[in-house]
């Protein structure tokens, strides 16, 4: 087994900066919900790291995002409700529930039954876990998720039942329907900001559809782009003063630049 001094040194820090009086007084004014955009951002930092390959990164990360299990553990302690041991008792009795092929008697699955097994306890899980409405296929997902990766999962939810296209290329005529329906939106005087919003939202969710449709991650792919925009834009800043440049001119240096960076 594992040395757990580490473990222990990181919860003893935490409970010491949040022991009244002698502890920090930013930690002490934490509260769930104030400390939930930090620990968004460090599954992200986490993610920034995996695509960099750089593993001493990654470790920093992963520690970051550990430190936010602990914050939120130890606040949930001090509130009588569990501790950091209860969540890691929580997800190891998840686990091995989840894996009846390894911890249990069950027969070894190739990873596409395990998949399908998995998804099959999940549902029996969010089913006893209703409380006075009938379980739905899209409960559990967590609205905080970025919004292209939870229309995917909404998606694939939707789609056990049959509620999905077969192939992607049908999916492409909705599209067009629902930038047709944008524009015709974009025409309305004076504008309505809450309608331009649905109707962009409509296209984005298809647009999100399609990439499940293809097999592509659209987060991963919109990360990529931003990267490929990123590097364009530095290229043409230091390469040309643009705030002398018309936007066309500067067009002219964006195809120097497409030309130039990867």
């Amino acid at each position: 087994m594992t040395d757990t001094s580490p473990l222990l040194r990181i919860l003893g820090i935490m409970k010491a900066l949040r022991t009244p009086q002698t502890g920090c007084p930013w930690d002490l004014e934490q509260t769930f919900s104030s400390i939930v955009p930090y620990t968004i951002e460090e599954a992200y930092e986490v993610a920034d790291a995996v695509e960099s390959g750089d593993m001493d990164m990654l470790k920093d990360e992963l520690g970051d995002l550990l430190l936010q299990v602990v914050f939120h553990a130890r606040m949930a302690e001090e509130a009588g409700h569990f501790n950091f041991f209860d969540v890691a008792t929580a997800i190891s009795d998840k686990m091995e529930r989840r894996h009846p092929h390894v911890f249990g008697d069950a027969k070894r699955a190739d990873a596409e039954n395990v998949r399908a097994n998995w998804e099959e306890m999940k549902a029996s899980e969010r089913a006893s876990k209703a409380k006075t409405s009938p379980a739905s296929l899209l409960d559990d997902i967590a609205v905080a998720l970025p919004g292209l990766s939870r229309a995917v999962k909404l998606q694939k939810r939707a789609a056990r039942v049959g509620f999905d296209w077969d192939q992607a290329a049908p999916i492409f005529a909705k599209l067009d329907e629902e930038i047709s329906e944008l524009k015709a939106e974009m025409q309305v005087e004076p504008p309505n900001v809450a309608r331009l919003e649905d109707e962009l939202g409509d296209v984005l969710f298809v647009a999100a559809n399609i990439a499940r449709h293809l097999g592509v991650d659209p987060e991963a792919a919109i990360r990529s782009t931003n990267a490929k925009f990123t590097r364009r834009f530095k290229w043409m800043e230091e390469n040309a003063d643009l705030v002398d440049l018309s936007l066309e001119e500067m067009e002219q240096v964006w195809i120097q630049a497409k030309t130039q960076t990867a």
